[in-house]
């Protein structure tokens, strides 16, 4: 999804213009629970599902995650792959999860899964999906970012939620993923709904850092979930950023966006630095004045995680 997410959608509290959506936004929830009234879940016997998605749209580290949950299976020997819808504004993604396993992929997940069973995978990680009312997952995780959080509080259109807040109550895994920014309030506000939520963190770490010279000055850009947490990470490892530039989420480039930000890095006398999944969207163009950063979702209490994963493998 192409989304440049309104201002609005992360005040700390709703405005005028979030209120004017709210009819909608009720009408649309009001929808949503409909389906979720005639459609029934399946539950799949032959192979385990695990969900992790989020309910604030975009930038809360899905894929981070399902890439080191599958690497906790290979490690356990237990065939895993990848389930993922296939949207094709999402191949930056979709390459990713490629260069660690096998992913399946569909316009409709239940038949990627079914494909996953013919192929005789034990598990399933899906990257996204938790609102997909097709599928009862064995295992659900609720992914929100430290500095967005929930924004506004509200849903869609009113604000960035997929679902009403309320809801992480039916949700038993809920990781925080960022930079550690507003941790224990974040925790406070999860146990407040949900007293019995088993809450993991995950912690931004970059992977190749002997690749790039902090020392230099740095445009930086990206189109991604969250901008905001790629420069805080940025900015924790000490790296000069003194232009950022911030694009939709999975925003596919032209030649004209890429010569422009070449020509401001010349003008500031800086080097360039992005994404990994931003610079595998920039295939088509000269690429030798852009760097790319990699990063990997390092999990603070893995054994909390290895606790909840054994009991769909054990």
């Amino acid at each position: 999804m192409k989304l440049k997410k309104p201002l609005f959608w992360d005040y700390k509290k709703p405005n005028t213009i979030a209120y004017f959506f709210w009819p909608i936004s009720f009408i649309l929830q009001f929808l949503n629970s409909l389906k979720k009234v005639i459609i029934f879940k399946k539950k799949f016997n032959n192979i385990k599902t695990i969900g992790i998605g989020n309910i604030y749209i975009g930038g809360t580290g899905k894929t981070s995650l399902c890439l080191e949950i599958y690497e906790i299976l290979k490690k356990k020997k237990l065939k895993t792959c990848f389930i993922k819808k296939d949207y094709f504004d999402q191949k930056d993604e979709q390459e990713i999860l490629e260069k660690k396993g096998k992913l399946f992929k569909s316009k409709k997940r239940v038949i990627a899964l079914q494909n996953a069973i013919k192929e005789e995978y034990k598990i399933a990680i899906f990257d996204d999906g938790l609102q997909d009312e097709s599928i009862n997952y064995d295992l659900s995780f609720l992914c929100f970012n430290n500095l967005n959080w929930i924004g506004n509080g509200l849903t869609i259109p009113s604000g960035p939620l997929r679902e009403n807040f309320m809801n992480i109550k039916k949700y038993s895994d809920i990781f925080i993923n960022g930079n550690l920014e507003n941790l224990e309030d974040i925790k406070k506000e999860i146990l407040k709904i949900n007293s019995k939520a088993n809450i993991h963190v995950g912690k931004y770490v970059p992977q190749n850092l002997d690749e790039l010279d902090n020392k230099e000055n740095y445009l930086v850009f990206s189109g991604i979930g969250n901008h905001k947490t790629l420069l805080s990470m940025l900015k924790i490892n000490n790296f000069k950023i003194i232009k950022d530039v911030e694009f939709p989420d999975h925003y596919n480039y032209s030649k004209k966006d890429i010569d422009k930000i070449i020509s401001i890095s010349k003008d500031l006398n800086c080097k360039i630095l992005t994404t990994e999944k931003d610079f595998i969207r920039l295939k088509n163009y000269m690429t030798d004045n852009i760097r790319f950063i990699s990063t990997r979702l390092q999990i603070l209490d893995e054994k909390k995680l290895l606790t909840t994963l054994s009991k769909i493998h054990e």
